[in-house]
């Protein structure tokens, strides 16, 4: 197995990771495993699931004590998404409700927005979601046509968002909205939006080729009336607060793929050393033998780059630049693995109720959000070429003042 051969990961071997790996990996045996294929059925999965990892401990584990939480760093939330997503399960959005929208209430809520919602998102009682991507804008989300109107002592929201995770089972969202002040654009700013509010209608749950237990959907807003209180931060710095935060999001989902790719791993050494053709295991066969020894090395390489970002974010030191790195390259390796696993599958791999035909569906949408991997290298680019960028710009500038 790869366990035998795989380097000891620093950043998870404490007692107190140790004993979390357990936790979490019995908490899936027991509250996941038995009902996933029913989830995927129903298109999302059950709102017990989410008071159990609540129960349990396994939800917004950095948020800080005074606000329910266990007050640990970002390792131990990077640990729960790797175990997840190696035993292949993607309809509990766990990851997104607390490495995504619990942040954002942590760094830019007020204190009254904290104690409302933390508890209760740390208790699995509020599922979260966050709206970003509408149908016109993908990933340019300075393009977003969703806008809040100051009326004086409330905002009204009308607009659309598509793709959201947790979506359809979600309590409350972050919405990106542009906000409109005496009928002039006061830049993105972000809201508070409680599915309760009049006006605030969800399609159900798209059809989707993989990820079928997660309630992804679109959002509605027709004149719905927003409290002041709502806002999240400051107006018109919603574009500053996502940019701030994407750096985790992507780190979260290269993980997401480091552990999706060495679950199908594990998968397809136990399936080639069993299933036999031509009187021997696939296993023995020098090919075979030379496709895991690839895939195990790439593997190996990924994670130890993985441990090293998970590092440099708990000392706040992870770059936008590193971070679009790992998400961009740590899905493509994941892609690659699975597809090499299907085929050492054979037709079995591509069979549904087969966990590598599963993961063949679920991670292919990795390369597309959190920013398309094409997105990723132009940021890198950015990055490597920044001197050359900022004259672009400063020439764009130039000319446009000219005219």
């Amino acid at each position: 197995m790869f366990s035998a051969i795989k380097l000891k990961r620093d950043i998870y071997s404490s007692e107190e990771h140790l004993m979390l790996q357990k936790m979490c990996q019995q908490f899936i045996e027991k509250e996941i495993t038995p009902y996933h294929a029913q989830w995927e059925e129903d298109g999302q999965v059950s709102r017990e699931v989410w008071l159990k990892a609540g129960e349990t401990g396994l939800l917004c584990l950095d948020v800080p004590s005074e606000y329910g939480g266990a007050g640990l760093d970002f390792s131990f939330c990077a640990l729960i998404t790797e175990e997840i997503s190696k035993a292949g399960y993607t309809g509990p959005g766990f990851f997104l409700h607390s490495d995504i929208v619990a942040p954002y209430l942590v760094d830019y809520g007020t204190e009254a927005q904290k104690h409302e919602w933390l508890p209760k998102m740390v208790s699995g009682e509020v599922i979260s979601a966050i709206g970003m991507t509408e149908p016109g804008c993908g990933s340019d989300l300075q393009a977003l046509k969703t806008n809040a109107v100051d009326m004086g002592d409330h905002y009204v929201l009308n607009g659309q968002k598509t793709f959201i995770t947790n979506g359809y089972m979600s309590d409350l969202a972050i919405i990106a909205a542009r906000t409109i002040i005496d009928g002039k654009d006061n830049g993105i700013s972000l809201f508070l939006v409680e599915s309760t509010r009049a006006g605030y209608s969800k399609g159900k749950p798209f059809k989707k080729v993989g990820m079928k237990a997660q309630d992804t959907c679109e959002l509605f807003f027709d004149n719905v009336q927003i409290p002041k209180d709502n806002l999240l931060g400051e107006v018109g710095k919603g574009f500053i607060y996502m940019m701030q935060k994407l750096g985790r999001e992507r780190l979260s989902v290269a993980l997401m793929s480091a552990g999706g790719a060495e679950g199908a791993l594990e998968n397809t050494i136990a399936y080639t050393t069993s299933r036999t053709a031509f009187k021997q295991p696939i296993a023995g066969f020098q090919n075979t033998q030379f496709k895991l020894a690839e895939l195990a090395t790439k593997l190996q390489i990924h994670q130890t780059f993985v441990d090293r970002c998970v590092d440099l974010y708990v000392k706040g030191e992870l770059t936008a630049e590193v971070a679009s790195m790992a998400k961009y390259s740590c899905t493509d390796m994941h892609f690659e693995l699975v597809d090499e696993c299907v085929q050492l599958h054979g037709g079995y791999g591509y069979m549904w109720e087969y966990y590598i035909g599963r993961a063949y569906a679920d991670n292919r949408v990795a390369r597309i959000y959190a920013g398309t991997n094409e997105i990723m290298k132009l940021l890198i680019a950015r990055g490597l070429l920044r001197e050359l960028h900022e004259q672009q710009k400063r020439k764009k500038a130039e000319a446009v003042a000219a005219n």
